[in-house]
């Protein structure tokens, strides 16, 4: 059994769409707590920055970190509801494969479990870049539900 599950989201449905997988694991038996992490990365646009309209990141930076958080609590809303222990953590992150797996790391989760992105032709054959970068680098099981896997 896993007793501390980490699902990372970016708030697209492909994302979400490992909640499906999650759910089963919950209520078979082989899954505890769940923790959703969405990793929030700032991008400074400096293009528009000009000496008469300053660019605040304080205010760029809180604005972003409190969609994450109430898009994190919509979603463990719905989890909660259906009577899965869910918590939830927004960071800010450059590096998003680096973060979930330092993050997972830290906090003794037993198992991540995020979706790889859809591709046609030959990049089919490829992850998407985050997914990628956890699968290969991290010591921690993770489990990868292709989008395929939602449309049943």
């Amino acid at each position: 059994m896993y007793q501390k599950i980490l699902v990372p989201l970016d708030g697209s449905d492909l994302a979400e769409c490992t909640l499906i997988q999650v759910e089963s694991l919950v209520k078979g038996g082989s899954a505890g707590k769940i923790t959703l992490l969405n990793i929030v990365k700032i991008d400074i646009p400096w293009a528009t920055m000009d000496v008469d309209n300053p660019f605040d990141i304080n205010k760029v930076r809180e604005k972003l970190m409190a969609t994450s958080r109430k898009y994190l609590a919509k979603v463990a809303s719905q989890l909660r509801s259906k009577g899965i222990k869910v918590t939830t953590k927004a960071l800010e992150a450059n590096r998003p494969a680096y973060t979930i797996m330092d993050y997972a790391q830290k906090n003794g989760m037993d198992l991540i479990v995020m979706a790889t992105h859809g591709h046609t032709g030959f990049k089919k054959l490829l992850l998407g870049s985050v997914a990628s970068g956890v699968l290969n680098q991290s010591s921690i099981p993770v489990l990868l539900i292709r989008p395929e896997a939602c449309r049943i």
